[in-house]
């Protein structure tokens, strides 16, 4: 499989290349040349194979041959050694559990897959490779913990002062080996904008091979589409009308779903589910793109105002924007929406959610309002411990810590603290 370049400016390329690189030369994300369909069997017996059955045969065509059948089997087995359980609260609404991994968050899969496919890569180079990332909240913590001790291979994770949750900050900061923290004074924005701005600087290119770990390198991106295919595994032979909601900021999540559906998941619609950073929801009521700062919410690793991969999701749809309306919906919740919705999901259901997984349950109460015969799956994107300060306040319940949350918890944080685009750049050369 090769990929192209977005931007339409640069030559197609391997996967290898893609992972490694990251962006194109002309700085566009990569796509692949072509998805092919997988067969009307496989969905009719998908509940008679294992989820490292599934994603493997997901997953193949974007990989192989340059990761070998063995080879990949094992980065697959390996990436999928938790649950991805489905909750049903109403015969209407189920939550798809994605917190069972290392780090709680649904970042997990696609920062462990990254981590094996690079580190195969990397096995027989003497270069080392820096893998440099922004994060508004889990991602940090994923590939900290994905990426650890993987042979020739630095992380730097660039993450927004006081705008992470403390336990989110504890994942990023504790770890050490070839793990630095860079604390930014800013938000998510200018962490990305940094980042960016790395990559298109040549006297840093021209001295090291920077890679990214956010969801615009393809590696992070395309094993997202596991998690769709678990859950109608689990739901297929109940109901009929399946839709996602899904959180969304950076809109990997969502828009791995879509390739899910080009592959032939029989999924009838997709809802992004943002918080008040909600240039998608505007643009869908509008049809003008309008990127804006974004703006701190309880629900802070959504919190972006240009969404990298929404230039991936109107690709899948040909940039149409009629089919793509006709596939994609997107709503926005305030704070006070959420909390409330928190409130509403334990009370009436007995299920403690945090704050990204009460917006993605807002968002299909309100495609059920107008469409009430579909069974709306909402992702459930973190543990809610996580969040611990909010999601206690709001359901006035003490919530025990998981193992993987309390092994952090005592640990010291090391971060080094930068201001602007010079000091990540001195860091990188020093």
């Amino acid at each position: 499989m090769n990929y192209y370049s977005l931007n339409k400016k640069a030559p197609n390329t391997t996967f290898k290349n893609a992972v490694v690189k990251g962006l194109a030369p002309d700085k566009g994300l990569y796509f692949p040349e072509s998805i092919t369909p997988l067969s009307k069997d496989f969905f009719d017996n998908i509940e008679q194979l294992t989820n490292a059955e599934i994603a493997y045969e997901t997953i193949k065509q974007f990989v192989l041959p340059e990761i070998p059948e063995v080879e990949l089997k094992t980065i697959v087995e390996e990436t999928l050694s938790f649950e991805f359980p489905i909750v049903e609260l109403n015969e209407n609404i189920s939550t798809l559990e994605l917190f069972h991994g290392p780090t709680m968050a649904f970042k997990d899969v696609g920062a462990r897959f990254m981590a094996r496919c690079l580190g195969y890569f990397n096995q027989d180079n003497t270069n080392e490779v820096t893998v440099l990332v922004a994060t508004s909240g889990d991602t940090g913590g994923a590939v900290a913990n994905g990426f650890l001790g993987v042979k020739g291979v630095n992380v730097v994770i660039l993450y927004p002062s006081g705008k992470v949750s403390d336990i989110q900050e504890k994942q990023l900061t504790t770890l050490g080996q070839n793990i630095t923290a860079l604390e930014v004074d800013g938000v998510f924005d200018d962490c990305q904008d940094m980042v960016k701005r790395a990559f298109l600087d040549e006297e840093l290119t021209n001295k090291m091979q920077l890679t990214s770990a956010n969801s615009i390198n393809v590696a992070r991106w395309l094993p997202q589409m596991f998690y769709f295919m678990f859950a109608y595994k689990q739901l297929k032979r109940k109901y009929k009308k399946i839709v996602f909601s899904v959180p969304s900021g950076n809109f990997g999540n969502i828009c791995a779903g879509m390739m899910a559906q080009k592959l032939g998941l029989p999924i009838k619609h997709f809802i992004a589910s943002n918080n008040e950073n909600n240039v998608i929801t505007e643009y869908l009521k509008t049809k003008h793109y309008n990127p804006k700062p974004s703006v701190q919410t309880i629900s802070n690793a959504m919190d972006v105002g240009n969404p990298s991969n929404f230039v991936r999701i109107q690709e899948i749809h040909k940039n149409n924007f009629n089919a793509l309306q006709d596939n994609f919906s997107s709503f926005s919740f305030s704070d006070t929406e959420t909390k409330e919705a928190m409130l509403e999901i334990y009370n009436d259901f007995n299920y403690a959610a945090d704050p990204h997984g009460a917006v993605g349950y807002l968002g299909a109460k309100s495609y059920l309002n107008d469409n009430p015969d579909a069974h709306c799956v909402f992702l459930e994107t973190a543990h809610p411990t996580k969040f611990l300060d909010v999601v206690e306040e709001v359901i006035n319940t003490k919530i025990d810590l998981p193992p993987q949350i309390e092994a952090v918890m005592g640990k010291e944080k090391a971060s080094i603290i930068i201001d602007a685009y010079k000091d990540l750049k001195n860091y990188l050369i020093s």
